[in-house]
């Protein structure tokens, strides 16, 4: 059975979670939520970056993200961010729907999956 080692971790939930060589990463969403789509989702590049850096890992070991967007009208915005961010030669799959997020604001959250060696 593998190890599973959580880190970040608050009595609600751990902000990454690694089970053998699969990494989760919790949703990701801007601090400031003043900003408009593209400044919300280079927040949460960062953060995701931040994160998987503490866990010695790239944004090339992303295998999958979530996107959920409280209006679809940001779409363009989110993409254009995300087209300057994440790793052309190593691109993960993605989805992106339209969901009622929890932060009032907040205009996107991202969940990621990653891989790490053994």
């Amino acid at each position: 059975m593998a190890t599973i080692t959580r880190l970040r971790k608050s009595r609600r939930m751990s902000q990454i979670v690694r089970h053998g060589s699969t990494i989760h990463l919790a949703g990701q969403i801007a601090d400031d939520c003043s900003q408009a789509i593209e400044g919300q989702s280079q927040e949460v590049f960062g953060n995701i970056d931040a994160l998987l850096a503490e866990i010695g890992l790239t944004k090339s070991s992303i295998v999958f993200a979530q996107m959920w967007l409280s209006d679809l009208a940001d779409f363009a915005g989110m993409n254009s961010a995300w087209e300057a961010w994440v790793d052309p030669e190593d691109p993960p799959g993605r989805a992106t729907c339209q969901v009622g997020l929890a932060r009032a604001g907040a205009r996107i959250e991202i969940l990621i999956t990653a891989a790490a060696e053994g």
